[in-house]
């Protein structure tokens, strides 16, 4: 019988267009095995949203397995001596797996040395091979995209091996329910119904984008409407890659804003590459010294904020969506982000870790880079001084309906004043009012800014 070969599965939970499992495939027999690490992550451990995804495509993707004659063997543990432990175990020599930029992983996959063979296949291009003219990696977006672009379109997506051998005996494998991922006391996950996890529904997903990828410029900014694709969580579990959702769409219209979003994930893994401290380190020193607010008070406004109740219905609706739902529109986490730093001059940190916690799709490169990009601390973001004026971006972008949908205290008001129900002097009891008003916010933010110049 044929040594087997270990496919190590991070998030990269899919069949399609998945190269270490083709090479591990063309090799001969296969163990897939997923290691639930808690340890090597340190603080970036998966949060409490991601283990309920987690779990959901964990089962789709073991049973995508079994309909192959294949299973996924499930450990949990030190991924390094895990895997170490199986290749003894299985007689196995070699570990083909796809390369992942997070520290902890690279870290990792330095361990394994010899034993691991990596792949290309969680972004466009490898993230290595888009460089600046220097030779390292960019730290502005908009350089970044004119470069992969001339790269672009990616390779065509591999197809499902035709056959994934199985191994002569199999290792034993932990069960999914005895890892507890789900909550159970309590059971906050009620709304997260309307997501279904696995590569089936995220290869739908893009199916459908394509028929409304024209209108992404304009349509991903309306809360109101269902304007987005809804790929991310799918995308960050690598139910999905990312070239197969750029050949899905290419094509169908012009798809330049959607596929620069797209992009968007490639570059804030450069970004971690480049800097694998930035979840937790200013990208901008001088940022350091900015006097962030501490104490009873800011820690009241945190868990105003947190909870959907700072008295800014398009803030409140946001703060809610995430809680119920595990995700949160794309404009309204920019405004969100920008309360809860500029109006509330809470360290942005504070607001990286909720949402780590809370967002299905919470990645560490992008959650990390988009919250520096609105806190103004980063390499490429806006500056402190750009404060988003919450009550003008609702009624920009009509948010009335996401509103009325979130904060259901609001649902009866009618028109604009369902922005700004205390200006409009239509606030029910039921609702606080504004915990700081925007212009008070606004000059206070200002002033701490001075202390980073």
């Amino acid at each position: 019988m044929t040594t087997p070969t270990i496919l190590w599965l991070r998030q990269d939970l899919r069949l399609h267009d998945h190269p270490a499992l083709i090479a591990a495939a063309a090799a001969g027999p296969v163990i897939p095995v997923y290691v639930l690490d808690d340890d090597a992550p340190g603080d970036w451990a998966i949060g409490g949203a991601q283990r309920w995804w987690l779990h959901h495509s964990l089962a789709a993707h073991g049973k995508a397995l079994k309909d192959k004659e294949s299973r996924l063997i499930l450990r949990r543990g030190d991924a390094v001596e895990v895997l170490t432990a199986l290749l003894e175990e299985t007689g196995a020599t070699q570990i083909h797996a796809i390369r992942h930029y997070e520290p902890w992983w690279r870290k990792a996959e330095d361990a394994l040395g010899d034993r691991l063979c990596l792949h290309d296949g969680n972004h466009l291009r490898r993230v290595e091979d888009v460089k600046t003219g220097s030779g390292g990696q960019f730290r502005v977006y908009s350089s970044f995209w004119k470069a992969l672009n001339q790269m672009m379109p990616p390779p065509e997506p591999e197809p499902v091996p035709h056959v994934i051998h199985a191994p002569g005996s199999w290792p034993k494998s932990d069960t999914l329910a005895s890892w507890d991922l789900l909550p159970t006391k309590p059971d906050w996950s009620g709304g997260f119904d309307d997501w279904t996890p696995g590569e089936a529904q995220a290869l739908k997903n893009a199916k459908a984008m394509a028929s409304i990828v024209e209108a992404y410029d304009v349509d991903r900014n309306m809360p109101s409407i269902e304007g987005t694709s809804r790929l991310s969580p799918h995308l960050h579990h690598g139910e999905i890659s990312p070239r197969t959702v750029w050949h899905a769409v290419e094509g169908h219209g012009d798809a330049t804003t959607f596929l620069k979003e797209l992009a968007w994930r490639d570059f804030t893994d450069g970004v971690v590459l480049a800097m694998p401290d930035y979840g937790k380190a200013n990208g901008r020193p001088k940022f350091d010294a900015l006097p962030w607010r501490t104490g009873k008070a800011a820690a009241a406004d945190l868990k105003a904020w947190q909870t959907g109740r700072t008295g800014y219905p398009i803030v409140d609706a946001g703060m809610r969506q995430l809680w119920t739902t595990g995700w949160m529109h794309n404009r309204v986490r920019m405004i969100t982000a920008s309360f809860l730093v500029k109006h509330l001059l809470i360290d942005w940190r504070e607001g990286e870790r909720w949402f780590w916690d809370c967002l299905v799709d919470a990645d560490y490169g992008n959650n990390s880079v988009n919250w520096q990009w609105v806190a103004g601390t980063g390499v490429d973001s806006n500056m402190f001084g750009r404060i988003m004026a919450p009550l003008s971006q609702s009624e920009k972008f009509d948010a009335g309906d996401y509103i009325r949908a979130w904060v259901p205290e609001l649902a009866g008001l009618k028109g604009d004043a369902i922005h700004d129900p205390d200006e409009s002097g239509c606030r029910p009891d039921d609702y606080p009012a504004k915990i700081i008003g925007h212009r008070e916010g606004r000059e206070r933010a200002l002033d701490a800014g001075r202390h980073a110049r």
